[in-house]
């Protein structure tokens, strides 16, 4: 070979590098990435969707016991941003009969046990998150004695409220127990306050509703002046005969020590106030009703000891297996640490949660040669253009093969051009230099062709450059 190789290239090119390819990457990654968002998607719409954030709660009359409990429910849930939407009701039977009923916006309230059957209860959809407290049977009465026995009231005009207070019912079933039945006596319909004001205005004899102590009427009631308090002596025969009753003990002094009020153990008969709800209610505010009940019930009171409410005993209505969880573990381990809505959403999410990672398992060994695929195809791809004009110097047509050769150098500038502004990440520069050194081997070889220092194998050439 004589004379020297002719010069390739007399600039040097701009070459176009990035630490990553942010094209690349979401081609490699965006529709894995759309396929995840789909499968949490339609995930989330399959489970439980997320807990409303407002509940209606049927309380009771005003001035009772329910009334002034559901306000601190009102509270506690409000801390983890539920509303709750008290409606006041005659009591117990009212707030059963709104649960039951499918036009009712009503989905939770307190009712009393003895209100129902387990039967009935599990036909209706009803659910029970947990007894509460002690309600006890208060009987109050204007008398110059005291009366002993539920016969003596034979004939006296006793209030009992409106059909929709558990009690009415209740105190009819006392009757009957005691040989006597709604005839023998008057029954009154007025509500408690009301009630209270007649009694304590002499319009009636008799008073009797069922409460717990929180009731500001029946603190009232025990600290007046020529008001009793009806001693159930017999209450331990009535819990055999209404097994939704307890036989509970007002102590002397409880409600004021230095007064000495009461001046006696008075025994009473208690059913049970009942937290009960609809089977449709999320079982995300399920775990929220049975965690207030815990810090609002489980202090000691008049009747009961520490820690004893709520619990998922003395009630006829099936306890929800979530709040029997509750009672028997404590609160799901997740609202232990987290708050209440990324704990519930984890919670219903799990079962999505398990199966992204099973797919992204796999997905996890394919992206990374999808992406180095995609960067090395944008460099392999001008392997074909440089095959094609090695194709083009070898089936040359006599008596052409200047024109050809100026052709083709012509292709190779554009497409050294366009290969000088590809942009690939930095790491890959080796394949975007040995692209560069191939199409100067071309290059050279049809330059050496064109000053006609004769045919030239691929053997006999010079070796490319190493990148």
């Amino acid at each position: 070979m004589s004379g020297p190789l002719p010069s390739v290239r007399k600039f040097m090119p701009k070459m176009n590098f990035s630490r990553v390819s942010l094209r690349d990457l979401l081609v490699a990654f965006g529709p894995i990435t759309l396929m995840v968002i789909v499968v949490c998607g339609l995930g989330y719409w399959l489970v439980d969707p997320a807990p409303p954030k407002e509940v209606d709660f049927s309380t009771g009359q005003e001035n009772s016991a329910y009334e002034t409990l559901a306000k601190r429910y009102v509270t506690e849930l409000a801390k983890n941003k539920v509303k709750v939407n008290l409606s006041p009701s005659l009591g117990s039977q009212e707030n059963l009969a709104r649960i039951i009923d499918p036009d009712s916006s009503i989905e939770i309230g307190f009712v009393q046990s003895g209100s129902t059957d387990q039967a009935d209860a599990e036909s209706k959809g009803l659910i029970s998150l947990g007894s509460l407290f002690y309600e006890p049977v208060w009987l109050f009465y204007r008398s110059n004695k005291d009366i002993t026995s539920i016969t003596s009231f034979k004939g006296k005009q006793i209030n009992v409220g409106p059909d929709g207070v558990g009690v009415a019912r209740l105190f009819k079933q006392i009757l009957s127990v005691n040989g006597m039945d709604a005839a023998d006596v008057k029954l009154g319909t007025l509500e408690n306050t009301a009630a209270t004001v007649a009694l304590l205005d002499g319009k009636i004899d008799a008073l009797v509703f069922s409460s717990a102590s929180d009731s500001p009427l029946l603190q009232m009631l025990l600290q007046t002046p020529g008001i009793k308090l009806f001693d159930f002596v017999q209450a331990e025969a009535y819990t055999r005969r209404f097994p939704f009753l307890s036989h509970v003990v007002l102590p002397r002094g409880i409600v004021d020590l230095g007064r000495d009020i009461p001046s006696k153990d008075y025994h009473l008969i208690s059913p049970t106030a009942t937290l009960v709800a609809h089977e449709g209610l999320h079982p995300a505010l399920i775990d929220l009703f049975v965690k207030a009940a815990q810090d609002i019930h489980s202090n000691a009171g008049w009747f009961q000891k520490q820690g004893e409410f709520p619990s998922d005993r003395y009630t006829e209505i099936p306890v929800a297996p979530i709040a029997e969880k509750f009672y028997k573990n404590g609160p799901p381990m997740l609202q232990r640490y987290l708050s209440f809505w990324v704990a519930n959403f984890v919670e219903r999410m799990w079962v999505v949660i398990v199966a992204l990672g099973a797919l992204i398992l796999p997905l996890s060994k394919i992206i990374p040669p999808l992406y180095v695929w995609r960067i090395r195809s944008r460099v392999y791809r001008w392997y074909g253009q440089l095959r094609t004009v090695e194709q083009a110097i070898e089936e040359v047509a006599d008596g052409q093969h200047q024109q050809v050769y100026a052709r083709q150098l012509q292709r190779l500038d554009d497409i050294e051009e366009k290969v000088n502004h590809i942009s690939i990440p930095l790491s890959f520069a080796e394949e975007l230099y040995g692209l560069r050194s191939h199409i100067n081997f071309v290059r050279t070889r049809i330059l050496l062709l064109m000053k006609g220092q004769g045919e030239m194998s691929l053997e006999a050439a010079p070796e490319p450059m190493q990148a």
